[in-house]
């Protein structure tokens, strides 16, 4: 590919950026607040056992589906933006691997679900979803290849409106575990068929069905990466499900799983910050590293600032939240302890960006695989003498253990960017201590009075313990005051 055309690309990509960002994060946020709404519908329709079992297929499923990808949709991505022009032999060479990686993925699950999980009757349809999910996330990243990003916008609104319609008729007529499976199968299947259908009608490549024998021989060195680190992070999530399942019952993973739900969902918020903070780190990494550690801290301190009224919030008000999101109450327990894990689910997107963003990506594997090897220890030295409620702990655990590898990792080649944690949190946690204090006496009444009480305390311990400075005041009136006015000029 030419300098001339790679700039074309790179200009075209670069001028729907913003565009893209924001319109697939509102898609992403009215689809994980429908998702959750049809999680509760799920869970209470099954009862802990059986939605246990199904939770314990969605994890065996993202465990394997590393092998039905093997690295190639990223890598798809990243090639088929650079070199537009060989999309189609691109994406019709895998679509034919994705055959043969599809048919051992699905042997492999099979194994899974009937010896490791004892779940014979959900290997078809657990194989069904395993293959669909697989073809769907390779055709869809055409459109993020090609900057096309709203044609998957309206492909993740079809398919929440698939899973719930299709959700909310099985609980009524009571179905079984193997129709929601179908249920989120179909929802994929939309996905291909419309991404086909829109990549032909829209242009966005001539797809051509074959096998480029040199192609994948180029390819698989740099999907394996890919894969692996991949596979870390489906381990990281994924391995107390099929360790608790082994040793305790289907109904203990139900609890434990609907209580990780609500946990699960906050991650969304950091996510979120990271995607716009990310590139700014990345600048001043080569420009100038004064303002990259101003950056960095002022990172940090926003997702401690959102994190920790969370934990407290969700640790003091565990049973209204139960109310409010049906959970079975032997989840409660389990939310209560997962409390803890919420400040450091966003402290490490700090970590996670800056490792990025100063060309350590490889040490958030390293971070990351540690991690993963903590969580299955403690989880196998404890999860047969306390169930549940010692995943959770684990959780908490594993969460920490990921924001203390990531902090030495930052600073362990560059000192000058060490971040000093205590000061900069001391005061937002003591902050955090006081809206708990409020909140206790409140936590009998309904939400809808303890969450807008416990919200205003923290906010003024915030302003009378000073834990934003007067300057970060000015900096996040500005933005604000720019974003209202640059609102009212479109």
């Amino acid at each position: 590919m030419s300098d001339q055309a790679a700039r074309s690309a790179a200009a075209r990509l670069g001028t729907r950026a913003v565009g893209n960002s924001v319109l697939i994060l509102a898609a992403r946020t009215v689809s994980r607040l429908v998702s959750l709404v049809v999680v509760i519908v799920l869970a209470n329709a099954l009862g802990d056992a059986n939605y246990g079992r199904y939770t314990t297929l969605i994890a065996y499923s993202a465990l394997v589906s590393v092998i039905a990808d093997l690295g190639f949709s990223p890598l798809y991505t990243r090639e088929a933006a650079r070199n537009q022009k060989e999309l189609g032999d691109y994406l019709g060479t895998l679509l034919v691997v994705k055959i043969a990686l599809g048919v051992v993925a699905a042997v492999i699950m099979a194994i899974a679900l009937d010896v490791g999980a004892s779940l014979p009757s959900l290997i078809v349809p657990g194989a069904a979803l395993l293959v669909a999910t697989a073809y769907a996330n390779l055709l869809r990243n055409t459109f993020y290849a090609v900057g096309r990003a709203e044609f998957d916008a309206i492909a993740i609104i079809a398919e929440i409106a698939i899973q719930g319609g299709l959700i909310l008729f099985g609980a009524r007529r009571h179905a079984g575990v193997s129709y929601y499976i179908w249920a989120y199968t179909a929802s994929f299947c939309f996905t291909i068929v419309y991404s086909l259908v829109v990549i032909q009608v829209f242009r966005l490549g001539r797809v051509r069905l074959g096998l480029n024998a040199a192609l994948v021989r180029r390819w698989i060195p740099l999907a394996l990466p890919f894969a692996y680190t991949a596979f870390l992070t489906n381990l990281y999530f994924r391995a107390d499900v099929p360790i608790l399942q082994h040793f305790r019952s289907f109904a203990e993973v139900g609890w434990y799983t609907f209580a990780y739900k609500p946990f699960e969902a906050l991650q969304f918020v950091p996510l979120a910050i990271q995607v716009v903070v990310y590139p700014l780190l990345g600048l001043y990494f080569v420009t100038d590293i004064s303002r990259l550690k101003l950056a960095f801290e002022r990172f940090f301190k926003v997702l401690v600032l959102l994190g920790w009224p969370l934990t407290v919030g969700t640790f003091v008000l565990v049973h209204p939240i139960g109310r409010l999101f049906r959970l079975f109450p032997q989840s409660e327990p389990s939310l209560r302890i997962l409390a803890f894990g919420i400040v450091f689910l966003f402290a490490n997107s700090a970590f996670y960006a800056m490792l990025n963003a100063i060309n350590r990506q490889h040490l958030n594997a390293w971070a990351t695989g540690l991690a993963a090897a903590i969580n299955i220890v403690l989880n196998l030295i404890f999860i047969p003498a306390f169930g549940y409620l010692a995943a959770s702990t684990t959780t908490v655990i594993t969460e920490a253990s990921l924001c203390a590898f990531g902090w030495w990792f930052v600073q362990r080649n560059h000192p000058e960017l060490r971040l000093a944690v205590i000061g900069l949190s001391w005061r937002i946690l003591l902050a955090g201590a006081v809206m708990g204090v409020v909140l206790y006496p409140l936590s009998r009444f309904s939400i809808a009075i303890s969450l807008p009480a416990g919200g205003l305390a923290y906010l003024v311990a915030i302003y009378l313990i000073r834990a934003i400075s007067p300057e970060e005041w000015r900096l996040a009136s500005r933005g604000l005051l720019s974003r209202l006015r640059a609102g009212r000029a479109a």
